[in-house]
């Protein structure tokens, strides 16, 4: 259960596996458990690190805005303390908008960068969906149940809920176990998700890119694909054709093996010749 001072924070990650090290960014209300599915294939191969973000599982929870751009810095620095000279950079959603931070703020710090359902700049759609989960977090006053009641709709496509009821209710357990974010914390998460703008930042990335899209994701859809893809020089797109915004729980084998694809081919030439 390891924890370290970073950025002026106590910062909780879990580690597993060996190999170079890949950093895991969570998404919007999640802890580091969300890439349970990730991680049991990843750290095959890679050192997985998978973080808590400030207000999230067992870090901490400082009552103060922050953006996107502020979670970098807590990457960041957490990667700098552990004494990791450079790492492998993956987030889905809120951990892909930091991730495009971390990578251009951080180019020395990145090695490769995996951008999983992202977006450059809160448009109004995305801004609505927020400011609807703000409405409904004060009312229901419970984050699990508003991510599996508000938030899985949006995240999983009306398909995987009709012919796998029992894996849903299955997701929605394993949400409950989880340390619950606190109301505070999730208010004070998407505001930095409503300030979201790394336009100016795209063409600061020089580490290689895949982004990665659901089909059906209507809050971060294929519309911001040109944005990332035409910006962020060395980067490659995938689309995982039966998903929506959540394919690392819609589409985990596919999702797996083109995501672990990409990160095999970015490795140094020293790991590849011990492999």
């Amino acid at each position: 259960m390891p924890n370290i001072q970073a950025n002026g924070l106590t910062l909780h990650y879990e580690q597993q596996g060996s190999g170079e090290p890949l950093i895991l960014i969570p998404f919007l209300s999640a802890d580091h458990a969300c890439y349970a599915f990730q991680v049991a294939e990843y750290s095959k191969h890679f050192t997985c690190i998978s973080v808590d973000l400030r207000g999230t599982g067992e870090s901490d929870n400082p009552d103060a805005p922050y953006t996107t751009e502020t979670l970098a810095d807590d990457v960041a620095a957490l990667i700098r303390a552990l004494g990791i000279p450079k790492a492998h950079i993956a987030g889905l959603s809120l951990g892909a908008g930091t991730s495009i931070w971390l990578a251009a703020k951080y180019p020395e710090l990145v090695q490769s960068l995996s951008l999983h359902s992202g977006w450059h700049k809160t448009d109004s759609l995305v801004r609505v969906f927020i400011e609807g989960l703000q409405i409904m977090a004060k009312s229901l006053n419970n984050i699990p149940e508003l991510t599996i009641r508000a938030m899985f709709p949006w995240c999983l496509t009306p398909e995987l809920y009709a012919a796998k009821p029992e894996y849903i209710e299955n997701l929605a357990a394993f949400v409950r176990s989880r340390p619950p974010q606190s109301v505070p914390s999730f208010l004070l998460q998407t505001n930095a998700v409503l300030a979201h703008d790394a336009s100016s930042q795209l063409t600061r990335i020089t580490a290689p890119t895949q982004i990665t899209f659901g089909r059906h994701d209507a809050v971060t859809s294929l519309r911001f694909a040109a944005p990332l893809t035409q910006n962020i020089r060395n980067s490659e797109l995938v689309v995982f054709e039966n998903s929506s915004h959540a394919p690392i729980y819609e589409q985990v084998e596919e999702f797996n093996s083109k995501t672990l694809d990409f990160l095999l081919r970015q490795r140094r030439p020293a790991a590849l010749g011990a492999a």
